[in-house]
């Protein structure tokens, strides 16, 4: 699938990325624009998950859930500025800053809309558009204390378009993906929408940024 092999060859550049910067790795401690990262609930011990299949209600676009697994391959996601105003790759991300989270493997974005969540009857979460190109209710702020997230932060995601915080209440899906843990958008901020980033690549500053920030 071409844009597969579209999204593996970005994340080498990635990488490629990081170890030029390893150096200054331990310095920053931000999360910054052009990651790849993995996001846990805190609550419920699972990880932002998407895959290839649809919701078989609601939208019927592609599903989001949480899973429990370190190791899965589908929990990546490239942290990216807004369509209207993106962000340079490497500079770090602010809290109350618009971002929005497409899914390495599917090139779609994390969404939600007013349609209902198949187990809880919270709002619906899907991953939406194609080659990271979707709407504007793809859009969500970082809700952190201090300046800027920093990666052993737990935040919250608010959406931009429907005000509600990307949570995990525990519900389980059964076949044909048993075991992973509904994703869906919620009214009030509680313990159930606490996130930490975990396993990824970041990317650091250029040298042009440090330098800039050092002025």
């Amino acid at each position: 699938m071409e844009i597969s092999r579209v999204l593996i060859v970005k994340s080498m550049v990635f990488f490629l990325t990081w170890s030029h910067y390893e150096g200054i790795e331990s310095a920053f401690k931000d999360v910054t624009c052009g990651s790849l990262v993995k996001l846990l609930n805190t609550r419920h011990n699972v990880r932002l998950h998407s895959h290839d299949v649809k919701y078989g209600s609601g939208s019927g676009q592609q599903s989001v859930t949480g899973v429990e697994s370190a190791d899965d391959g589908n929990g990546y996601w490239q942290i990216r500025g807004k369509p209207d105003h993106l962000c340079q790759r490497g500079t770090a991300i602010k809290c109350g800053q618009a971002i929005r989270f497409t899914h390495m493997k599917t090139g779609r974005n994390l969404h939600t809309h007013h349609f209902s969540s198949p187990l809880s009857n919270n709002q619906e979460v899907s991953a939406f558009g194609e080659n990271g190109e979707g709407d504007d209710l793809d859009v969500w702020t970082v809700q952190c204390d201090g300046t800027y997230w920093e990666r052993n932060d737990v935040v919250r995601f608010k959406h931009m378009g429907t005000n509600v915080f990307l949570s995990v209440t525990g519900e389980q899906y059964g076949h044909p993906i048993r075991g992973q843990r509904e994703v869906h958008g919620m009214t009030s901020p509680s313990h159930h929408n606490w996130w930490q980033v975990m396993e990824g690549v970041f990317i650091q500053p250029s040298q042009d940024l440090l330098r800039h920030d050092e002025l």
